[in-house]
């Protein structure tokens, strides 16, 4: 068994004194921020503000009230969408008496649904509820949206439904909205009050998946709602009060309504193609071969120019359908 010397450690001399290190120099105190990302908050409120400088202080004050009254815990993201009013001086202004609100500001405006969407993928809450600053929906029952998804754990989104359209462009809104939430019905097979409500509750990790396709306009609400519907996730509807909006609408009925119709189809066809297109192409088929028959029967062994197009663009359509669901089913996202 072979044994290993350990030489003794040589001390300092006597007469000199160990070296000790220098005190560390106190330097500033780190600025004040938002608070840690450990922070544990039940329900993240995501604001939209943009040119609200009138009222955003009185719907941040009512949502505070409220949220302070059902003792849940939260965090208010007022979300500034790059304002040519004073509305982030106001926010700024005011942040001392909310400590529960946290500020993001926008270098350049995005929109509606941008701000949702970065807002949404930074919430520390488990519920994330989305609403607006011009005092039409009444916010103050925010906290029954939240209760409804902290009792109920097999409903995954809670919108508030409005019974009364107040609106600018009400007389052309109301047709719009009315044949857009149809198309959407049919489409989803689901009964749906209210297509595009901006008061809303739901389950953040739920939600992960689809605020990639959020668009930047108002638009986002309806995305949300179909791709809830589209993949058998719960949706409940609670009827809301709906007021006049304080400020000037951003509204713009022409551009809106059109791109609303685009993304139900697009939500529809990302999620269930055979939905939008197998129809169509059924019914060209059964066209063409009603076609194809009258054709025997009149001019006996000729078929039309016309019937052979019809029967094969049916065709082509429903190859394209199966296509598209087969390309859907290989995501895995659904």
């Amino acid at each position: 068994m072979s044994t290993q010397s350990v030489e003794p450690k040589s001390q300092p001399p006597a007469d000199v004194e160990p070296a000790t290190d220098p005190a560390p120099v106190p330097g500033p105190a780190p600025a004040p921020g938002p608070p840690a990302a450990s922070d544990s908050v039940h329900v993240t409120i995501v604001l939209p503000c943009y040119n609200e400088q009138d009222h955003v202080i009185d719907e941040i004050e009512r949502i505070c009230k409220a949220m302070d009254g059902s003792g849940k815990t939260y965090e208010l993201l007022a979300v500034d969408d790059c304002s040519t009013d004073a509305t982030l001086a106001r926010l700024e202004e005011a942040a001392p008496r909310f400590p529960n609100m946290r500020i993001m500001a926008f270098q350049h405006n995005s929109g509606s649904g941008t701000v949702r969407r970065i807002g949404s993928q930074q919430a520390r809450g488990d519920i994330v509820v989305w609403t607006d600053a011009d005092m039409s929906y009444p916010n103050e029952r925010i906290p029954e949206l939240v209760e409804v998804l902290d009792t109920e754990p097999a409903v995954d989104q809670v919108v508030g439904a409005r019974t009364t359209e107040e609106g600018t462009h009400k007389a052309l809104r109301v047709p719009a909205k009315w044949f857009i939430r149809k198309v959407a019905e049919r489409l989803t097979n689901t009964k749906i009050p209210d297509l595009n409500s901006g008061l809303r509750a739901f389950r953040r990790e739920v939600s992960l998946p689809y605020l990639r396709l959020l668009p930047p306009g108002f638009s986002c609400v309806t995305t949300i709602t179909i791709a809830f519907l589209s993949n058998q996730h719960p949706v409940r509807y609670m009827p809301i009060d709906y007021a006049k909006r304080a400020g000037k609408s951003k509204f713009h009925f022409t551009k809106d309504a059109y791109r609303y119709i685009l993304q139900v189809l697009r939500m529809v066809m990302y999620f269930n193609p055979l939905k939008v297109l197998m129809p169509p192409a059924l019914w060209l088929i059964v066209i063409g071969l009603l076609k194809g028959v009258f054709d025997m029967v009149v001019h006996f062994g000729y078929f039309a120019n016309n019937t052979i197009m019809i029967f094969v663009t049916g065709l082509i359509i429903a190859s394209l359908a199966l296509l598209a669901d087969l390309i859907v089913r290989s995501r895995g996202d659904v």
